[in-house]
């Protein structure tokens, strides 16, 4: 989809600050984020709503990969996760730290290759 930003993100006309990427799947830290290490999740294939993605129980894995990936690397058990959808018009979901975690939620470069590390 042309005007979709996530999509832009995707084929690599935006940069964003990746964290994970598959054949299938892109996850990178959000630009207004709630939280340190604040991660977007999104199929690469344009859907408007997670609901529509297929073969939905591996997208959730990979939720609780990152998720796992967030308590490691932010020492909390506590992370949050949201789906929406009224922003952007791409199936994502949101997976972040609670606010009390320590950290700068801005240190995208940081908080990215601390969770890409924690993933291996």
């Amino acid at each position: 989809m042309e005007s979709c930003i996530f999509c832009k993100i995707v084929s690599g006309e935006i940069p964003a600050h990746k964290i994970y990427e598959d054949d299938t799947y892109l996850a990178f830290l959000d630009i207004h984020p709630q939280a340190p290490g604040h991660v977007q999740i999104i199929p690469k294939k344009h859907y408007r709503w997670v609901w529509d993605v297929p073969n939905i129980g591996t997208y959730f894995e990979l939720v609780q990969k990152i998720a796992h990936a967030q308590q490691k690397v932010f020492n909390t058990d506590w992370i949050l996760s949201k789906i929406v959808g009224d922003e952007v018009e791409h199936a994502h979901i949101w997976v972040f730290p609670n606010n009390n975690v320590q950290g700068d939620k801005m240190d995208f470069a940081g908080n990215a290759e601390k969770i890409k590390a924690a993933l291996n």
